[in-house]
């Protein structure tokens, strides 16, 4: 706790010290003075680069000739033979035999007997004790009376 008084007094006593009138001022005379011109750059000459000499010429080369392909005819492919067409024969017909229809056996009906009338259990109505209540008067205490008036 003490250091944060610390850090407030610091903190007030810069902000005064940077509020003063001799401050104030002077920026506000710095605001007030033309600027400067920016000093002028000076180019630096580059030297020149030496002349090359100039490259040699790229010799012709002798064009080469292909020797004219073959005029020869293509052979002629054999005709592909023919296949005879086959038959299948037709599958033999036979007849699913039937299955006959089971009975099922008839299930004898069930009577169940009546439920006993017996009425529902009832709830027991508690009654909630109540809450205690909080003194709003507070006990004087004879060692604390304040001091006889003059």
């Amino acid at each position: 706790m003490a250091s944060c008084k610390h850090v407030f007094m610091l903190a007030l006593i810069v902000a005064l010290s940077l509020s003063s009138i001799n401050m104030s001022l002077s920026a506000r005379q710095l605001l007030q003075t033309p600027a400067a011109p920016p000093p002028a750059l000076t180019v630096p000459t580059v030297p020149s680069l030496p002349t090359l000499p100039p490259l040699p010429s790229v010799p012709t080369l002798p064009q080469a000739t292909s020797p004219p392909l073959p005029s020869t005819p293509l052979p002629t492919l054999p005709t592909q033979p023919t296949l005879p067409r086959t038959t299948l024969p037709p599958l033999p017909s036979t007849q699913i035999p039937s299955l006959p229809n089971p009975t099922l056996p008839t299930v004898p009906k069930v009577t169940l007997p009546p439920l006993p009338a017996t009425p529902l259990p009832t709830i027991p109505t508690t009654t909630i004790p109540s809450i205690p209540t909080i003194p709003t008067t507070i006990p004087s205490i004879p060692f604390f009376s304040p001091p006889p008036s003059n």
